[in-house]
């Protein structure tokens, strides 16, 4: 089975090996693989080549008088069958491999064969998904999968709340000893958001992460400063963008 594969700025499969910059496992070293289409489009997504496409009409905030920022679908993406993307994966070893996106779920029927041949040549690698909540993970990758990093929208991201936040989604996470939840945030009130939709589905303090939005140190220092009193008020954690303040916004890292 094909999987659709972001590429990095070089034109090559966006498969790389860094520092997980955020949550739960920020600071440790990964393998990541980012895979290309998404079902939801946030107004200040950092991958939008992974989904904006030329001839859609999603809204972006980097969109600007007759120079929407929208990207060719056949130059960002490319096909690898799980064999050869799990190939290029083995030959970065690490601890464990983050499959992200985009959203890793809409192509959620090929992931069991790229975590089959991962796992046949690294049977410890640990496998984690970063997804977006909006669908729920069927029980092929709830039994292959050691981490879901749920990743729910809130108002600001752009999205109608009927289309990201599904309670039947979400309440299969919650569910799941498996999975944390990190929450973009902007303002406090985002916090706040956040705390009231993690109650409403019974997530406890310790499994979540708020993290501020934005593509570079100056921005992300500010907003962190902004957020922490309402984090440490609900007992949450903060979570960095780690790879933002050591690479900058760029791809593959």
């Amino acid at each position: 089975m094909l999987l659709n594969v972001a590429r990095d700025d070089e034109g090559a499969p966006e498969i790389f090996r860094s520092i997980q910059g955020e949550g739960r496992n920020c600071g440790r070293q990964r393998t990541f693989i980012r895979l290309s289409g998404c079902n939801l489009h946030c107004v200040w997504c950092d991958t939008a080549y992974t989904w904006n496409w030329r001839g859609t009409d999603f809204h972006h905030e980097r969109d600007a008088p007759g120079a929407p920022h929208k990207f060719d679908r056949a130059k960002e993406t490319v096909q690898l069958s799980s064999e050869e993307a799990a190939t290029r994966v083995l030959a970065l070893p690490s601890e464990g491999l983050v499959i992200t996106g985009g959203e890793p779920l809409v192509q959620r029927a090929a992931l069991p064969a790229l975590i089959d041949a991962i796992k046949a040549g690294a049977p410890s690698m640990l496998i984690e998904i970063e997804t977006n909540g909006s669908i729920a993970p069927p029980p092929t990758l709830v039994e292959r999968v050691d981490l879901f990093m749920v990743s729910p929208k809130l108002a600001h991201s752009g999205n109608e709340p009927g289309v990201a936040l599904r309670p039947e989604a979400l309440g299969a996470y919650a569910s799941l000893p498996s999975a944390m939840f990190k929450f973009v945030a902007r303002s406090p009130a985002d916090v706040e958001e956040a705390a009231v939709l993690a109650q409403s589905y019974g997530i406890g303090a310790e499994r979540i992460y708020v993290m501020p939005e934005g593509s570079d140190s100056a921005a992300l220092s500010r907003r962190s400063r902004e957020l922490v009193p309402a984090i440490v008020r609900h007992g949450v954690n903060y979570s960095p963008r780690l790879h933002v303040d050591l690479f900058g916004q760029k791809r593959g890292v």
